[in-house]
């Protein structure tokens, strides 16, 4: 297809040029080469474009059809190439991104229209779940992974750190007491998020290592939001990323459990996007533009550690 593009380019050009030498001249090669790509074009179609003579150079009926078509593909082609170093140079076109449901909601949501206001060219298509989306066969630009092992096939880059919390409400600590320590929670009900590799198990970290802590409880969901509706409604105690329950905890309404102790295991909110296709300037100002908005010291998680 790209040779008969090719060898569609040198037979308009013979034509516009009123003959072989000519086009040979303004294509920079010679004209037993031009003469050649044309005859193979004419075997390769297997009739006669051009009548020749050693004075003139006409088109046949089946040449003239045949070059109004090359004009038509050709300006489409030209078209396409301009459309393309348009959206190369500058973010332009539309950005289809994925993300997590609550900091899709919380974060991504509210950082949209300064974004939008930075780049009027650009069109942005977000789709919001907490499933794992495969980017390339979905047809994403760019996601947003929260979790500490990143799938090798994608570029990946830190926006922010995610760091998580145990805690309850003041009404459910008054009411069953306030655990002291991770061994506690075996005497509490413990709200479940479905999506986690060890859902029945917490994770805690401190001077003396590592603390596992198998626990129960009457809920579990596949939603950081319905969880952090359910802690503030003084239900158990959960494990909730500080970007969900750092305006509560700042208020009070939730209370931080086990200072002392790191909970769960490190991981970071990242940009990923596929491996095999170069970074748009549309990704570029996206990614940037998340770095720049949360950063290593992100205002969600302002006032809840030292």
């Amino acid at each position: 297809m790209i040779d008969d593009l090719a060898s569609m380019a040198i037979f308009a050009r013979v034509i516009e040029a009123g003959g072989f030498s000519k086009a040979a001249r303004d294509l920079g090669v010679s004209k037993s080469s031009v003469s050649k790509q044309v005859s193979r074009l004419e075997d390769r179609l297997g009739v006669r474009l051009l009548n020749r003579t050693t004075r003139r150079l006409s088109l046949t009926e089946a040449g003239a059809a045949f070059y109004e078509g090359c004009q038509r593909v050709l300006t489409e082609a030209e078209s396409a190439k301009e459309a393309v170093s348009h959206l190369a140079s500058a973010p332009r076109g539309e950005l289809k991104v994925n993300a997590p449901m609550s900091f899709g909601i919380m974060h991504l949501g509210p950082a949209l229209p300064e974004f939008l206001e930075r780049f009027p060219e650009l069109n942005v298509q977000m789709v919001l779940n907490d499933r794992v989306v495969d980017l390339i066969d979905e047809g994403f630009d760019v996601g947003v992974r929260i979790t500490r092992m990143l799938d090798s096939s994608l570029i990946a880059r830190r926006l922010a750190p995610n760091r998580l919390v145990a805690c309850a409400a003041p009404s459910y600590l008054k009411k069953h007491g306030t655990p002291r320590q991770p061994d506690d929670l075996k005497r509490h009900n413990c709200l479940g998020y479905s999506y986690s590799k060890t859902p029945g198990t917490w994770h805690f970290r401190d001077d003396a290592g590592r603390h596992k802590v198998n626990v129960r409880g009457r809920f579990t969901a596949n939603n950081g939001d319905v969880i952090q509706a359910a802690l503030l409604a003084g239900c158990g105690i959960a494990i909730q990323p500080s970007f969900i329950a750092g305006d509560s905890l700042r208020s009070g309404r939730l209370v931080r459990l086990f200072e002392p102790y790191q909970v769960g295991d490190e991981s970071s909110v990242h940009a990923v996007f596929p491996a095999n296709r170069n970074l748009s300037p549309k990704v570029r100002v996206f990614v940037d533009f998340l770095v720049e908005r949360f950063g290593d010291a992100p205002y969600w998680d302002a006032g809840i550690w030292e």
